[in-house]
């Protein structure tokens, strides 16, 4: 291929040449290899030398001439010190010098057209990225003679190809060397020189055939030679030829279609010049100018019947068989243009044997294919005039359409739907009921274009003319049409929201509906009209009230924060001045708007928890900078009103909207902070003396006496204070002292009802981390971080207690509020400065820490196993099952933190690692999380835990069987276990140089483990754990070959040659993990045949027997991890073992780091896609 030219490459290019094969009487030689044609004038005189075969290429200086296009290379503009020389390197220029050099060339035409139809072949030629010769020898042969010299061959032995075809009047022969199949060409290549080529190479097609029209093209020479130059290489094995000349084929198409319409156009002019002349009385008609009339018009209608046959050429020898090529990019260019000939050329191209071709396409593999063909077609339906031509097509491919709107491509469904509203525009009687219906559930798409699109669609076809509208009488003033129209919308869109009965999601419905119904949307005026109208005028019930409400507080949202939702994706853009002025506008509109009017909204649906949560949301979205005329006022009503709602409702929901807009409203940077303030603060104050009355009438020495109406109302005031506790510092309160006595004397006495020991431990552990996260400007003295740690440790003593409690909520809790301070007290230990107070340093003590394991054993890893191989299976997806599963991943994460985080030593992950195959579907992401993350901490340590990980499974599964007893649900079968095995090594990645220490230490342990209870018995030795080593050698394909003979030699020191050569059933777990190490053959097929299975009874691990038959799926996948594991390692035959000189063997100490500490990449493990848990 070439390369991008420069001025010194372009220069050395001239220079090349190839020699070509005895060329015949009246042969012309032509090179394309970027040099001039010195020898287009002559012909080669008398008889050159016959030559075997392809002669090798030779260098020559070509002569520069003023011969060939004559004026076209004189006037060529200059780039740099090189003229251009070539109508390839004239093109590549620019579209400036375009049309000069066409009409440059079409006088050289006109003097000579054989030599400029030559240049014009060398110039397609040199497109496609050839740098070769051609030859063209004058038709003169018989029929049969010529069609056996269509070749197109090979010669191995001089490195060059033939093509030898017909390009009437000529048999073209080019010769190019064999590299040119290494698919680099003009087409493909990258750069922003060659960025340009293809549409410099289109637009030269383009402006040939257009200033052509009028002479040379009807001389019946040069469009025929064309043409079957352009059929014959587009029909070539070689990819750069087929496909340069395939575009150039299809725009030549493209451009004759200009012709004829511009023919057509005369035509019709001609023709009703003629019916006016004709119209004229018999005195004033002109009989001469009517017969030149009717002369013309036959000369055109001539022409255009030229052209059309031109057209059928090239469609039947190119677009036939290129528009299923092997080549995605030529697919794409005949579907491309094809949609541009229907909308052009309507009378001959859009019709049903045309339109097949689109729609079979629309079934290509290949997504830039079938978008193609979208958007070709969205340009036919765009204009009325071709519809009624499309009607069998809409009943043909109607339903691919539809389906089409699921395609994995997102924008060839986005481009899709677009279609399909165009047709739904245009007619009504395409898509049924049942279709819209289908596609308006596109709506809750997680990608947010596609649901935008179809967002526009429901917009336009339901909602913007809704079926059912409310009469108005005369008179009626233009507010008030207004907001009628607006009820009548929101009706639509609620009647559709009901009857989906899909999602429960309102926010995702308004991201889809704001680009097309924002105005509607955000008309807050008119939706709070709405909602307080009379319950007789408005028309609405109290559900249908309910989901008003969460569409006015989702619009609230959108203006405010924009399309940023959790699992709907974007695409990333900037956001202008002029959309952050509209969303500034939008904000301080909205803040006047409801500063005004929340409080009546408040006041009439207070009685509802769910509409009263959505309502106390709405002040988070304040301008903080509002401060017009009386907005003090309207704010003190506000705040008066919240604070009724808030005591009147316990509802988590309402508490934490509640708590938050309070939060929102007392920031220091809001213009009503002096007022929101001192309104909270009563708010709390009022909770706080409640609560000292109450726990003052409710414990008695320590006993918990009160009534039930006393605990009801207890509770209830504990859940606001931990509400806003949560959310705000209420550490002035000094809630921790007042609530803590509820858990001590719960703990001495018990009788506390278990709903509020929940709410006592969640109040008392935000106090606590308050406490840690405001440590750094509250500990002062020494005195005050003695106090933080003994709070710290009296709430693990607490939470250890209730541990053990008899209700599941409290001992959740329980765990959540200890994981949650562990934690944080963490954190603060790492990152406060030592020049200050901080938080003293607690160590949480053993027995915390078993029953924190404990805790996750009993209450995570239980229920259904589901394995990875039953994630097609048919579970249970009911709603509790769902809940359940959600409550124990968040058990687990929580567990995963106090691990990541160093508050819990690494090797109490080992007991979660153990289950990462058994709950794959439940709980892999969160497990394989928590692996990369301990890899990142210590990837010594980290190797320890997979170790010990395997070691005890091994070890409790060899007991069981020693026992005699069948294998627990406890207990994890043999097969199981070095799957596991397997996914561990997965996880190291490719870079097995990363990985060097971490898998020594896990040969060494392992080696260690086996041997380390070998004994004499009889007359051979034996280990209890030698089937240990099938485990083991899961991880010898990630070992560079240097550490594989390393760790062979280690193996060595404890068995001799004469265990090795044993070929008892009893030592082929060594077999097979000396086969490992060592990647031979033959050990390694007889290792292969011992191979576990999860047979109901269990053969001993001591002395386990081979199954007769082998799984050929294991077979092929441990040859391919051998033949990855040798191709990884061939080139680090150098490299050695870190810390073991080659013939060494392993000591008790950890290997030396030879290698670079680099932080481990999660990103190249080799497992299954995951999602990222926030550990």
């Amino acid at each position: 291929m070439i390369a991008e030219p420069t001025v010194t490459s372009r220069s050395s290019v001239q220079n090349e040449n190839l020699a070509v094969d005895t060329n015949p009487p009246g042969a012309v030689r032509h090179t394309v290899g970027g040099a001039r044609n010195e020898n287009r004038e002559k012909s080669v005189r008398g008889k050159r030398r016959a030559r075997e075969g392809s002669e090798n290429a030779k260098r020559r200086h070509t002569k520069t001439t003023n011969g060939g296009l004559g004026r076209a290379q004189n006037s060529y503009p200059k780039r740099g010190d090189v003229e251009a020389v070539t109508l390839f390197e004239v093109v590549t220029m620019g579209r400036s010098a375009m049309q000069a050099v066409v009409d440059d060339w079409i006088e050289a035409y006109i003097a000579d057209r054989d030599s400029a139809l030559l240049d014009l072949v060398s110039f397609f030629i040199q497109c496609s990225g050839c740098k070769g010769l051609v030859t063209a020898e004058m038709f003169q042969s018989r029929k049969g003679d010529v069609m056996s010299k269509m070749v197109e061959e090979l010669d191995e032995c001089s490195g060059l190809q033939y093509k030898k075809f017909l390009a009437f009047p000529w048999i073209l022969t080019v010769t190019w060397p064999m590299d040119m199949d290494s698919g680099e060409y003009p087409l493909t290549m990258t750069g922003p020189y060659w960025r340009r080529f293809r549409s410099e190479f289109c637009e030269f097609v383009s402006v040939l055939v257009t200033q052509c029209q009028y002479s040379v093209i009807f001389d019946s020479y040069l469009m025929d030679t064309v043409i079957s130059l352009l059929t014959e290489l587009s029909d070539s094995g070689v990819r750069a030829f087929r496909h340069t000349c395939t575009l150039a084929a299809m725009k030549l198409l493209s451009s004759l279609i200009g012709v004829a319409v511009s023919l057509t156009v005369s035509i019709e002019n001609s023709q009703r010049l003629g019916e006016v002349e004709r119209a004229k009385t018999s005195g004033r008609r002109n009989s001469t100018r009517l017969e030149r009339i009717q002369r013309k018009v036959t000369e055109l209608q001539d022409k255009r019947v030229e052209i059309e046959n031109m057209m059928d050429a090239i469609f039947k020898g190119v677009f036939l068989k290129r528009y299923r090529d092997v080549l995605p990019d030529i697919r794409s260019v005949c579907m491309e243009e094809l949609a541009i000939w229907m909308k052009l050329y309507s009378p001959v191209f859009l019709t049903d044997s045309y339109l097949k071709y689109m729609g079979w396409m629309m079934h290509d593999k290949l997504p830039d294919v079938r978008l193609k063909c979208v958007l070709g077609l969205q340009g036919l339906y765009g204009d009325p005039v071709l519809l009624p031509k499309l009607d069998l097509f809409n009943s043909r491919f109607k339903d691919r359409l539809i389906s089409m709107t699921l395609d994995k491509d997102h924008e060839v469904a986005v481009q899709t739907l677009r279609l399909l509203t165009l047709i739904s525009q245009s007619t009504d009687d395409v898509l049924t009921a049942e279709d819209y219906k289908q596609l308006f559930q596109l709506v809750y798409s997680s990608h947010r274009p596609l649901a935008v699109t179809a967002g526009e669609l429901l917009y336009t076809r339901l909602i913007c003319c809704p079926a059912e509208t409310t009469d108005l009488g005369e008179g009626t003033s233009e507010h008030h049409i207004h907001t009628q129209l607006t009820a009548d919308r929101v009706r639509a869109l609620l009647h559709f929201y009901q009857d989906s009965g899909l999602h429960q999601h309102m926010v995702y419905l308004v991201d889809s509906l704001w680009d097309s119904a924002s105005a509607m949307l955000k008309d807050w005026p008119s939706l709070t009209s709405l909602l307080l109208q009379d319950a007789s005028t408005q028309g609405l019930c109290a559900g249908e009230q309910s989901l008003v409400i969460e569409v006015l507080v989702a619009s609230v949202r959108q203006a405010v924060e924009g399309p940023l939702l959790a699992g709907r994706s974007t695409c990333k853009r900037i956001v202008i001045a002029r959309e952050k002025k509209t969303q500034l506008d939008d904000c301080g509109r909205l803040t006047e708007h409801f500063l005004k009017f929340l409080p009546q909204l408040l006041t009439e649906y207070s009685g509802s928890p769910e509409s009263a949560a959505s309502l106390l949301k709405i002040p988070q979205y304040f301008h903080p900078d509002s401060s017009s005329a009386g907005s003090q006022q309207a704010l003190a009503g506000l705040l008066s009103e919240m604070g009724a709602v808030v005591d009147l409702h316990t509802d988590p929901a309402v508490l934490e909207a509640a708590a938050r807009s309070y939060l929102s409203l007392c920031g220091e940077e809001t213009a009503w902070h002096s007022l929101a303030r001192p309104a909270r603060d009563t708010v709390v104050q009022c909770w706080v003396d409640r609560l000292a009355k109450l726990m003052g009438d409710a414990l008695q020495d320590g006993n918990f006496t009160a009534d039930e109406d006393r605990t009801g109302q207890m509770l209830s005031t504990l859940k606001k204070l931990t509400a806003f506790h949560n959310a705000q510092d209420l550490s002035g309160w000094g809630l921790y002292e007042q609530v803590s006595p509820l858990l001590s004397g719960n703990i001495q006495h018990g009788g506390l009802p278990a709903e509020v020991t929940v709410e006592a431990l969640q109040c008392v552990s935000f106090s606590v981390l308050w406490n840690l996260n405001t440590s750094g400007e509250n500990l002062t003295t020494r005195e005050k971080a003695v106090a933080q740690r003994s709070k710290l440790r009296t709430l693990c003593e607490k939470c250890l207690h209730c541990l053990s409690h008899d209700n599941q909520r409290v001992k959740e809790q329980a765990f959540l509020s200890l994981c949650d301070v562990l934690t944080a007290h963490n954190y603060q230990v790492h990152v406060w400065e030592p020049s200050s107070y901080g938080p003293l340093l607690y160590t949480p003590d053993p027995k915390l820490t078993k029953a924190l394991l404990a805790f996750i054993l009993e209450h995570v890893f239980t229920g259904p196993e589901c394995s990875s191989h039953s994630r097609g299976s048919n579970v249970e997806s009911s709603e509790g099952r769902l809940e359940e599963l959600h409550r124990r991943r968040n058990l687990l994460a929580a567990y995963c933190k106090l691990i990541v985080h160093g508050v819990l030593e690494m090797s109490m992950a080992a007991e979660v690692f153990m289950y990462y195959m058994k709950y794959y579907n439940d709980f892999g992401d969160i497990i394989k999380e928590t692996l990369s993350r301990t890899r990142q901490m210590d990837k010594i340590e980290s190797a320890r835990t997979l170790v010990l990980c395997l070691q005890q499974l091994f070890l409790r599964l060899k007991q069981e069987q020693d026992s005699g007893v069948a294998c627990s649900l406890g207990v994890q079968t043999f097969s199981s276990i070095k799957e596991l095995a397997r996914r561990f090594s997965l996880t190291f990645g490719w870079d097995q140089t990363k990985s060097r220490e971490s898998l020594a230490l896990i040969h060494r342990d392992g080696i260690e483990f086996v041997f380390q209870g070998l004994v004499q018995k009889a007359e051979r030795p034996s280990s209890p754990h030698l089937s240990y080593l099938t485990i083991l050698s899961e991880f010898s394909s990630k070992l560079l070959r240097p550490d594989k003979k390393t760790v062979h030699s280690y193996l060595q020191r404890y068995v001799n040659e004469q265990t090795i050569s044993n070929r008892e059933e009893c030592w082929l777990p060594l077999i097979q993990y000396r086969a490992s190490l060592l990647a031979t053959g033959t050990e390694g097929e007889d290792a292969a045949s011992f191979v576990s299975s999860d047979s109901p009874k269990q053969p001993s691990l001591g002395d386990m027997k081979a199954p007769a038959v082998i799984c050929s799926e294991t077979k092929g996948r441990r040859s391919n991890r051998a033949s990855s594991t040798s191709t990884s390692t061939s080139t680090s035959k150098e490299e050695k073992m870190p810390g073991v000189e080659p013939g060494t063997v392993f000591r008790e100490t950890l290997p030396t780091k030879l290698i670079s500490e680099e932080q481990y990449n999660t990103n190249e493990e080799l497992d299954v896609d995951t999602v990222e848990v926030d550990l």
